[in-house]
């Protein structure tokens, strides 16, 4: 339902910009944002509102990439330039795609790597990778931060199948 997947399909291109432990809370402040203007309905029944720069509001600095058009997360240690190979829909009674991307261009901060071997490689205990896992915020040692999603009408739909603010209870069973 959101803009990323049309600007894939579009662009056939992007980057993925890995945020580390240190980002959680500018990545937490994309939380309930989406690129897609009109906002779809049922992302603003979940709260969702249009946020046309998320660089802004997320407080990360925009840089050029080398090998595709998009934009990279300066701020991230590792970053991605990637093309889209192939995509698919994914799911049943969902709308959602699956994307297939090749990785054209690596960039990774040169402190995190290890000099040792025939090959410099990314040392496991330097990268402390952010991971987001069903709305909350962990790093290599556990939770980190809560999620404002975690309180969210997206969360009582994933976790109840309904919207509660909406004067009549909206049921997952419904299809738009």
């Amino acid at each position: 339902m959101g803009q990323t997947s049309d600007n894939l399909i579009r662009t056939r291109e992007c980057v993925i910009n890995l945020p580390s432990e240190d980002l959680v809370t500018h990545v937490d402040r994309l939380a309930l944002t989406t690129g897609k203007n009109p906002v779809p309905e049922r992302k603003r029944q979940w709260g969702y509102r249009y946020e046309e720069d998320k660089f802004g509001i997320a407080g990360l600095t925009s840089v050029e990439s080398e090998s595709v058009a998009r934009l990279r997360v300066l701020e991230c240690s590792i970053q991605m330039e990637s093309v889209v190979h192939d995509f698919r829909p994914f799911g049943e009674n969902v709308n959602a795609n699956v994307f297939e991307v090749h990785i054209v261009k690596l960039h990774v901060d040169e402190s995190l790597l290890l000099e040792n071997g025939p090959r410099p490689h990314i040392d496991p205990v330097r990268w402390r990778l952010l991971i987001m896992n069903f709305c909350r915020f962990f790093g290599l040692g556990g939770v980190l931060h809560p999620s404002r999603m975690a309180q969210s009408d997206f969360m009582n739909f994933v976790t109840q199948g309904t919207i509660s603010h909406l004067g009549s209870s909206f049921s997952s069973n419904q299809r738009k």
